[in-house]
């Protein structure tokens, strides 16, 4: 029996569609009401733009196998310890029963902001992956089978995010796969080496440009970093913890 992929590529249009939809209405909720953030932040603080894709991880979960798996998606329940702090709060937690299954995080970047922004985003991931496997070391979670962790990035697909970027780097040379890379391609290669160096179960980095409101058109890259990957690593991970159950 294979596995259950909950025709993801249609529900990926979908979320793609509800985060665009989605900062619209924010924006102009905010607008409405006096209350609107500078530039692009009122799309932001006004709701959970990333939900199409929580909900398509919670269809893949039930489909796998863990149907009674308890998904934690309210923000009280969304903390775990961490190791070099006391707790950090994730977007999505997969529990079976006492046991921590999964633990996700659905960030995005819109523009025109993209350089600093890029630079916090990889420093919290790396940051975050690091904690999270040290509380696992130390048995923070119990003593449990090795959980999956999965960070998915979707990026504003724009001409500021495909452009080259140059760096400075006066002491030392700059990594060669880096020069002149733009900033969707700084994200797959994010994506590419956490996952790489273990640090993630799997990453997925998706480029998606405004227009895309219509249609939920988006583009990922290689094998390691796409949709695809994503999904199905995920559900190959559920599937064996029901296994095991």
């Amino acid at each position: 029996m294979g596995l259950y992929l909950a025709n993801y590529q249609a529900k990926t249009k979908q979320a793609v569609k509800g985060f665009w939809s989605g900062r619209d209405a924010a924006r102009t909720k905010q607008i409405a009401a006096g209350k609107a953030d500078q530039g692009e932040r009122s799309a932001v603080t006004g709701g959970r733009n990333m939900d199409g894709f929580i909900a398509l991880m919670e269809a893949i979960t039930r489909g796998n196998g863990l149907k009674e798996a308890t998904i934690h998606l309210n923000r009280k329940t969304l903390t775990l310890p961490g190791f070099f702090r006391p707790t950090k709060l994730w977007d999505m937690i997969v529990m079976n029963g006492p046991t921590l299954i999964a633990a996700l995080e659905f960030k995005s970047q819109v523009g025109p902001s993209f350089g600093n922004n890029c630079n916090n985003r990889a420093e919290e991931a790396i940051g975050t992956a690091h904690d999270f496997w040290t509380a696992y070391r130390e048995r923070a979670f119990g003593d449990i089978p090795r959980p999956f962790l999965g960070w998915l990035m979707l990026v504003e697909d724009a001409e500021q995010s495909r452009s080259p970027v140059r760096d400075k780097s006066p002491h030392f040379t700059v990594f060669p796969e880096f020069k002149n890379a733009s900033y969707l391609e700084r994200y797959h290669l994010l994506c590419r080496k956490m996952t790489h160096e273990q640090l993630y179960t799997a990453a997925a980095s998706l480029a998606t440009p405004r227009s895309a409101v219509k249609d939920g058109r988006f583009t990922d890259y290689d094998d390691m970093t796409s949709l695809s990957s994503f999904v199905s690593t995920f559900a190959g991970h559920i599937a064996a913890a029901a296994a095991r159950k």
